[in-house]
């Protein structure tokens, strides 16, 4: 019996030895099996569970119920036909042929703010329009009315007959860093609410000259803004209200990854001045002001650029009582140091007209403390042929 036992065990032991050598050296002579491949997959995230960093979902989520777009008509002139001025057609008409009207439509973008049917857009996207027709995400299709606008930032306020609309939530740009993601929503070229993503590439954007915007505080941004994106919201990657796109920097008039919206922190103030009294009150001190060197031959050196110029006073104005003179340089409104032209102006704009501001002005190599009663700043003049 241990005789048998024994060469089982041998037998055994030379069939692994030999298995081993097999399937070590030469695999491909033991017979072939499924092969299957064993993948590393990352957990399944539920709807509830938190969005992946890499996606901007949740964002886009929360803030496309709120952006509409915007279709505007009005009536416009345009010249007759040559051949009305031919001598055969004024010997039978002559000159009372009436000049030829046609409908122009365009369209914008604009963002619910407020239930109560309260809607944000760019003053260019409305002004002069007979008609304007506000249309929400769901399809629902309202007229909308002008409840109020301001040219100097190119805001508008506009207002449609509805509730329970969904409002959009405001975020901070005051907190913004450049790099930080950022969303634009609108409708570009009309082919319906489009979304794209980029970061903010600068911040406190000035001397842009774009027609009509005074008070020049933008959000540069290299998220893609087309036409059509006018007036549509700027949101951070939580889907947050931080600006209004409102301008491209384009020669060919496509995006070119150069986009300006107005910061939510100005879009707000206007937005709130405009539902309390229909318009928007800014300080003001009659003064003309220039950039450092740009002026007055005693302007200060090139190498000391900070504050703004001055290089009017208007006589009988705030300025001109509290003692400002040309050639000033403003440094300081109300303790905030005055980087430029485009600071002082957006500090004086932010005094309550009627309050008594404290400013500091550089003279020479002296820096006075000034006193001035705040103005109210005058309208803006109407633009040629309005």
């Amino acid at each position: 019996m241990y005789r048998l036992w024994l060469i089982f065990s041998q037998a055994a032991t030379i069939a692994v030895a030999v298995l081993f050598v097999v399937s070590t050296f030469h695999p491909e002579w033991l017979p072939q099996r499924a092969r299957v491949a064993v993948l590393q997959q990352a957990p399944v995230r539920h709807a509830a569970a938190e969005a992946e960093p890499e996606s901007l979902h949740v964002a886009v989520e929360r803030a496309t119920p709120s952006v509409v777009n915007i279709f505007t008509s009005k009536e416009v002139r345009v010249p007759r036909h040559p051949l009305f001025d031919d001598p055969l057609f004024k010997r039978f008409f002559g000159n009372q042929l009436p000049e030829e009207e046609q409908r122009t439509t365009s369209l914008g973008s604009g963002v619910i703010v407020s239930p109560s049917g309260f809607i944000l857009t760019n003053q260019h996207v409305v002004e002069a329009a007979e008609e304007i027709e506000v249309a929400l995400p769901s399809g629902t299709k309202l007229l909308a009315k002008v409840v109020g606008d301001d040219p100097d930032t190119d805001l508008a306020v506009l207002r449609v007959d509805a509730a329970g609309l969904p409002a959009i939530t405001f975020g901070s740009s005051d907190a913004l860093r450049v790099g930080d993601v950022v969303l634009a929503i609108g409708n570009p070229f009309g082919v319906g609410q489009t979304v794209t993503s980029g970061i903010v590439s600068a911040l406190g954007r000035s001397g842009l000259h774009i027609p009509g915007n005074t008070y020049e505080n933008f959000i540069q941004t290299d998220a893609a803004i087309n036409p059509g994106n006018s007036g549509g919201p700027l949101v951070d990657s939580r889907g947050n209200l931080i600006g209004i796109n409102a301008a491209i920097y384009s020669p060919s008039g496509g995006s070119n990854g150069i986009g300006f919206a107005i910061p939510v922190s100005t879009a707000k103030s206007v937005l709130e001045q405009i539902i309390k009294t229909g318009t928007v009150t800014r300080g003001w001190i009659g003064v003309e002001v220039q950039e450092i060197g740009s002026g007055l031959s005693e302007s200060p050196k090139p190498s000391d650029t900070r504050g703004a110029l001055i290089a009017g006073v208007l006589r009988g104005g705030p300025a001109d009582k509290a003692g400002f003179k040309p050639g000033d340089v403003l440094t300081e409104v109300e303790g905030k140091p005055v980087a430029d032209r485009s600071a002082m102006l957006n500090l004086v704009a932010a005094l309550q007209p009627g309050s008594h501001a404290h400013m500091k002005v550089r003279r020479g190599k002296q820096d006075v403390a000034l006193e001035v009663i705040v103005g109210r700043r005058p309208k803006p003049q109407p633009r040629p042929g309005e």
